[in-house]
């Protein structure tokens, strides 16, 4: 497995490709997400990936804002077989090190968030609605 962390203009056409049809698949097509995901924060984004030879495995995205470095977009296209778990391992230290903090957030869907406290996240929030599906905010506790 080959772990990357890219900016966006450090992708290629295929990687870019890829990671779009990944998006795709898991948000719209399996959990039927209805929503603008190009929305143009992927130019700012450092992108995580996780590949098997030409098969990406695994992805997110991280982008800062006022409020810290927010990671999204995560998905694993392989359900339990730990791919999202050494995505996870591998890309946060490449995040912090790229953006230079450890305030790190992400708006975790309600059913995952006891996956990112794997991690090091914390619920910091009631649960809220996003795109018609439930979630809560969640906060990196540094060590």
């Amino acid at each position: 497995m080959n772990f990357t962390a890219k900016t966006f203009s450090e992708l290629s056409t295929r990687e870019l490709y890829e990671i779009l049809r990944a998006r795709e698949s898991i948000f719209l097509l399996e959990q039927k997400i209805i929503c603008q995901d190009l929305d143009r924060a992927d130019y700012e984004c450092l992108h995580c990936t996780l590949w098997e030879g030409d098969e990406l495995l695994a992805v997110l995205r991280a982008y800062a804002t006022d409020k810290g470095v927010k990671l999204g977009r995560v998905l694993s296209l392989t359900h339990g077989k730990g791919h999202g778990a050494r995505l996870m391992t591998e890309a946060l230290p490449k995040i912090i090190d790229h953006f230079g903090t450890k305030k790190l957030y992400i708006h975790s869907q309600t059913q995952a968030a006891p996956f990112y406290s794997l991690f090091g996240f914390i619920p910091a929030s009631e649960e809220f609605d996003e795109e018609g599906v439930p979630h809560i905010l969640m906060t990196y506790k540094e060590s």
